[in-house]
């Protein structure tokens, strides 16, 4: 294996090994008898809070056991870039797109909806908005736009329309790039996720939504989409890998990869201080002669990661 890859270690420290069907999938792409599926661009936030007596912790959600994708696994809020997360319209405040698209390594337009995904998909799921009514103010209480998070989630109206009619500015300036992670080639549903990090605002909680808000009876869709988590939970990263560890949640290796780098770090401000340097990540189906396992790509320092 290249020195550049490691095997991802399940729970109980062997390596990962991964279903029949995936690695019948990876075998198939290897002899040229399969093409890759596209991935879909999609943006998560390590939402993070200091605790006084405790150190950081990161909010996680499960998802729920009927999903085709991951269901069951903790995860941090997000989702998939919707078409009008693009909107040159959508208020905003703090570094440009273009700034974003630099560090990003990707065009302004796609690094714009990029963060506008990740901030209203926070919303949607955790009912925390990264927004103020002007480049220093910040929402103190997102409880208020209960009926406006409903709407969102049903369908009835844009993000960009909630910020407007409340008067609001999407803050990116509470957004520190982390990472980006590709689903491997071999999986037959991938997603190109860009990973931010971004403090808990005070006077906002973190909770799911509600099953009322959920579903919209009189909405266009009929009963609209059903809630994508039934649990959140806020936990220390190294907390969160030792139930890993011990059977008692399911993370994804991109998850606990990440809550593996958040363990290293002392505190929430030394985290969003960071500036990263951002590129792909693409964990590989490894076909041996004693199976099929999963590998990811070492991560290290590189030139020009700075701590602002």
């Amino acid at each position: 294996m290249s020195e550049g890859w490691v095997p991802y270690r399940a729970a109980d420290g062997s390596r990962e090994v991964v279903p029949r069907k995936l690695a019948e999938r990876a075998r198939e792409l290897a002899a040229g008898r399969l093409s890759p599926a596209l991935p879909r661009d999609a943006a998560t936030i390590m939402l993070l809070r200091q605790g006084a007596a405790v150190g950081v912790q990161a909010y996680l959600m499960r998802r729920t056991g009927t999903l085709d994708f991951a269901p069951g696994a903790y995860v941090f809020p997000g989702g998939s870039v919707d078409e009008r997360d693009a909107d040159p319209e959508i208020g905003w405040a703090g570094p440009s797109a273009e700034d974003f698209a630099s560090q990003l390594n990707t065009s302004a337009e796609r690094a714009r909806a990029l963060v506008c995904a990740a901030v209203r998909e926070t919303f949607e799921e955790a009912g925390v908005l990264l927004a103020g009514p002007s480049p220093t103010a910040l929402l103190d209480d997102s409880a208020a736009l209960a009926k406006d998070r409903h709407a969102l989630l049903a369908g009835s109206v844009s993000f960009g329309e909630l910020l407007a009619r409340w008067g609001l500015l999407l803050r990116a300036d509470l957004l520190t790039p982390w990472a980006r992670w590709i689903t491997p080639e071999a999986s037959p549903r991938r997603f190109d996720t860009w990973f931010f990090a971004a403090a808990l605002p005070p006077g906002q909680t973190a909770a799911l939504a509600s099953p009322a808000e959920h579903r919209d009876p009189a909405g266009p869709a009929g009963p609209g989409r059903p809630g994508e988590s039934d649990e959140g939970t806020w936990l220390e990263p190294s907390a969160a890998l030792a139930s890993a560890r011990a059977g008692e949640i399911a993370l994804l290796p991109p998850t606990a990869v990440t809550l593996g780098e958040l363990a290293a770090e002392q505190d929430v401000a030394g985290i969003l201080a960071l500036r990263r340097v951002i590129s792909p990540r693409l964990p590989k189906v490894m076909i041996g002669a004693e199976g099929a396992w999963l590998a990811v790509p070492r991560y290290s320092a590189q030139p020009g990661e700075t701590q602002a």
